[in-house]
């Protein structure tokens, strides 16, 4: 008798397994998080020697803007750089899950997750462009942090629903900056690299320590 009690719990849990799998992309590793939030640690770290060296303290004057080509460059550069290894560590690091799960990487519910993802982020992007085109520094460490989390947001229906609270204290933590300018690099160290850290440990715990 108890075999056959177990037999409907059994089938239901393969049953909502199966619509998991179909709708959303659980392929994400909790340890991408944590890679790309090391990732921005470090990034800050190096950005931090950069404007000391240009003179720049904290907490920054909010009416002065990095002058010099030079820090200019090596700060995108180095942003550029931090981006694209975050994201080829998280990428690998999924990867490897979804191997370990016999799941596609690549199929309709990661790229809806990407565009859903990448929309809010890449108009950011260009706001942020339009700022530094005039000169303007104070607000693209708020402005980074918001439309990052409104991408997060966007996407957390197509992976796991932890994603948007993610996104939910990103926002927060931009509107906090606000309020605070002159300390935009600390925040964005915080926003990408303690959250993403911190997130990223729960989601393994929650999902991969037992498998």
């Amino acid at each position: 008798m108890e075999e056959r009690n177990q037999q409907p719990t059994e089938t239901l849990k393969d049953i909502k397994q199966l619509m998991e799998r179909s709708s959303r992309f659980i392929s994400l590793s909790g340890l991408s998080g944590i890679a790309a939030g090391v990732c921005a640690l470090i990034g800050a770290w190096i950005a931090d020697d950069i404007l000391s060296e240009a003179g720049w303290r904290f907490p920054a004057d909010p009416f002065r803007n990095i002058t010099g080509d030079l820090v200019t460059m090596r700060l995108l550069f180095l942003g550029a750089a931090v981006f694209v290894a975050a994201l080829l560590l998280s990428f690998f690091l999924t990867y490897q899950r979804s191997k370990k799960l016999n799941l596609p990487i690549w199929d309709h519910t990661s790229r809806r997750l990407l565009w859903n993802l990448f929309v809010p982020i890449a108009a950011g992007g260009l706001f942020v462009l339009g700022m530094l085109q005039y000169g303007e520094w104070r607000f693209v460490a708020p402005a980074c942090l918001i439309f990052y989390g409104l991408g997060l947001i966007n996407g957390s229906k197509y992976t796991w629903t932890d994603i948007r609270y993610l996104g939910y204290l990103e926002i927060v933590l931009g509107a906090i900056n606000m309020c605070w300018i002159g300390y935009g690099l600390y925040f964005w160290a915080i926003g990408f690299g303690v959250l993403h850290i911190f997130y990223g440990a729960i989601m393994w715990y929650k999902y991969e320590r037992n498998a």
